[in-house]
């Protein structure tokens, strides 16, 4: 298994293949070779990432089902990106001032990084909520998923472990 996961953050690659899709239309194929391309190939993602993520980025009208294999981004995706800029532009802004202030980079990052754990744990929470609300079976579902992936990542931890050993 390859150790490009732990390069970039839960989440980054969603972000940066709506990004790149920005720029031009893409292949699934094409989006890996950019991305090894733009990092010096330090991070290679995986066949098995980008496929499934470019699927459920499709399935949620982010992006255009492929005409002749390129994907290309919606107005929808376009917003979500927006989103991540918003946050960018706010982050940028909060680290300016308390940096002015005297404090340096890694005491103001400290606080940035539990303002967004903050964060984090409020969508998650209502996001939780929100799916409460909805059916039993919806719920039972979402348990069943959430189950296998943690099982799936302790079993990819413990596979680590046994790799160090």
């Amino acid at each position: 298994m390859s150790d490009s996961f732990s390069k970039v953050p839960r989440g980054f690659t969603r972000y940066y293949v709506l990004f790149l899709l920005t720029e031009q239309n893409l292949t699934g194929k094409s989006i890996i070779n950019e991305i090894s391309k733009r990092s010096d190939n330090s991070w290679i993602p995986s066949p098995g990432l980008i496929y499934p993520l470019l699927g459920r980025l499709v399935r949620d009208g982010f992006l255009e089902e492929p005409d002749g294999g390129e994907y290309s981004i919606t107005g929808r995706g376009r917003k979500e990106l927006e989103k991540y800029d918003d946050v960018q532009l706010k982050i940028d802004s909060q680290y300016s001032l308390v940096n002015k202030l005297g404090l340096g980079m890694f005491k103001v990052g400290k606080f940035l990084s539990n303002r967004a754990l903050d964060s984090i744990r409020t969508a998650s929470r209502l996001s939780h909520e929100s799916i409460s609300q909805r059916s039993t079976d919806v719920q039972e579902r979402f348990n069943a998923t959430y189950r296998e992936f943690l099982l799936k990542e302790l079993e990819r931890l413990d596979q680590k472990d046994e790799e160090l050993l």
